[in-house]
């Protein structure tokens, strides 16, 4: 499905909208309101942070129930290095089940899109330019930190200003091989990772590129985990689906 940028409707009071059946992608819903709608059947996903539904905030009842059913989530917020370096491990296991599994199927399926959603390549290629931003680029400082397979959702619309190649197209060895190599790099940060260094300050530089405001390290490492997990549990859904064609 080719992409098109859609209207830009901030401060818009929008009323008798149909959006039955429509699949919003990548939308802002910042500070919007939204009255008298219908959520029958509705599928949501995304960055739930401060959202009321009729007057109750879900967000720490979403949250508590991941964390029911998946209790490893709550070492990705981890605060020390000791806790980081453990985050980092059960990451490491969970994308080494998911690796196996997705190599039992053959492979031009690894190519293939479910529900219009990055391929099992794309998402490795997606957290490859994951790793550039918050890694590279913030962490270490790096000016040129992009790799030019990595990919970036649609809002980017001038990948080549980073030095991506939006015309890449790796083999599933090649992105194997990188991923492998930037997890590799962040395991490595994670180990060296000291109680101060996790309180510093990382400014980005001023070439093209993601982030554009300081984070602390710690905050960036949240950001890799959270990346490399949410992520993960995309690539297992779409396995669900893959595994019964």
């Amino acid at each position: 499905m080719p992409y098109e940028k859609g209207p830009a409707l901030p401060g818009t009071r929008l009323v008798d909208v149909d959006f039955s059946h429509a699949r919003l992608h990548a939308p802002n819903f910042e500070g919007a309101k939204i009255t008298d709608a219908w959520f029958h059947n509705a599928d949501i996903s995304g960055d739930i942070e401060g959202l009321r539904l009729n007057g109750v905030d879900v967000a720490p009842l979403v949250m508590t129930e991941l964390d029911r059913r998946y209790p490893e989530r709550a070492k990705l917020r981890a605060a020390d290095s000791e806790g980081l370096a453990d985050a980092w491990a059960m990451i490491e296991d969970v994308w080494q089940a998911t690796l196996a599994r997705a190599r039992k199927l053959p492979e031009p399926m690894l190519y293939e899109r479910v529900d219009d959603e990055w391929s099992f390549v794309e998402t490795l290629r997606h957290l490859v330019l994951a790793t550039d931003c918050w890694l590279r680029r913030m962490v270490k400082g790096m000016d040129r930190p992009y790799h030019p397979w990595g990919l970036a959702q649609p809002w980017l619309a001038d990948p080549e200003s980073w030095g991506i190649d939006p015309e890449a197209s790796p083999s599933l060895k090649e992105v194997l091989k990188l991923r492998r190599e930037r997890m590799d790099e962040v395991g490595k940060s994670i180990d060296a990772v000291t109680a101060t260094e996790l309180e510093r300050i990382c400014v980005p530089p001023d070439s093209p590129g993601q982030p554009t405001r300081d984070h602390t390290v710690r905050a960036c490492i949240h950001v890799i985990l959270n990346e490399e997990w949410e992520h993960n549990c995309y690539a297992k859904r779409d396995l669900d689906i893959l595994d019964t064609q």
